[in-house]
């Protein structure tokens, strides 16, 4: 059994090459653990649905309004608009994940390792409009109105149930959305450094001190980007980054310290950074002069 989810596990792994070269090695979300995040994140929209029905209920009601077409039809309107936002929302953020997502680990990620841009999150999550939400507000209609046609019906079952099982038939488990907008659903890696990136030991502190011109070359991107590295598992990934910061700022560095180095790098750079927002000094990433 063990043997087995190390193979299924293995199945999943993916190189992730950021245009800095570094291959992060992720881990592809399997069906069930993304069905799960999208019904986590299709309670929390029925919640504020439902809050906005009570809205728009009691708010038209007030204007004198009471007629049940008016209302249905600014209710699909709101509901349509909650949904999209939802999404678009959470995963144009940083994180680049739903509360769905955080709560079941999986995070959005650009196949082609750069960050995630936002004309990817919009198609990905307008496609899910024609994936999932139209078949179903077929169904729901004609049930609503008691003439289920039987034709329609399955036609619009027929079209979600195809939609819903295309990501078991590919090899990265991936949506039509997914595929349209260069995207894969990965897992976020669980483990947590057993040294807090921002107290390191006297040791560290000692063993490399960076000067502001070293500290200079890099902005809150790059920060960000090796706070994720550390944070993730792949000493092939902190060998690479480590060298390539140490080539870059003339830091020498042993192989078997790659890690230390990146940690003091990692928190002097913060601290530099966090400084210069004081003084109303903002860089974005290394080519923000």
């Amino acid at each position: 059994m063990a043997r087995s989810r190390h193979r299924e596990a293995a199945s999943r792994l993916r190189s992730l090459v950021t245009p800095e070269g570094v291959d992060l090695g992720v881990v592809l979300a399997d069906a069930g653990t993304r069905a799960g995040a999208f019904l986590l994140d299709a309670f929390f929209i029925m919640i504020a649905g439902f809050l906005i029905s009570l809205v728009a209920l009691f708010g038209l009601g007030g204007l004198g309004i009471d007629s049940r077409e008016p209302i249905a039809v600014v209710w699909i309107v709101l509901v349509f608009f909650l949904r999209n936002a939802y999404f678009l929302a959470f995963e144009a953020r940083r994180g680049a994940r739903t509360l769905g997502k955080r709560i079941m680990g999986l995070r959005v990620a650009s196949r082609d390792g750069s960050g995630l841009a936002i004309d990817q999150v919009i198609a990905r999550n307008l496609m899910r409009e024609i994936e999932v939400f139209l078949p179903l507000s077929m169904l729901l209609a004609r049930a609503g109105t008691g003439v289920a046609d039987t034709l329609t019906t399955m036609f619009g079952a027929a079209w979600a149930l195809g939609f819903a099982l295309f990501p078991l038939f590919n090899r990265d488990r991936m949506r039509i959305g997914d595929l349209l907008a260069g995207t894969w659903v990965i897992e976020v890696p669980k483990r947590t450094l057993a040294e807090d990136l921002t107290q390191r030991s006297d040791s560290i502190i000692r063993a490399f001190r960076f000067t502001p011109e070293q500290l200079d070359v890099y902005g809150i991107a790059e920060l960000h980007k090796l706070e994720e590295i550390l944070r993730g598992d792949n000493d092939a990934a902190l060998s690479t980054v480590a060298k390539a910061i140490g080539d870059k700022i003339g830091v020498p560095y042993g192989d078997d310290r790659a890690r230390p180095f990146l940690i003091a790098y990692h928190g002097e750079l913060r601290a530099y950074l966090e400084r210069k927002l004081l003084l109303g000094k903002r860089r974005i990433n290394k080519h923000d002069a």
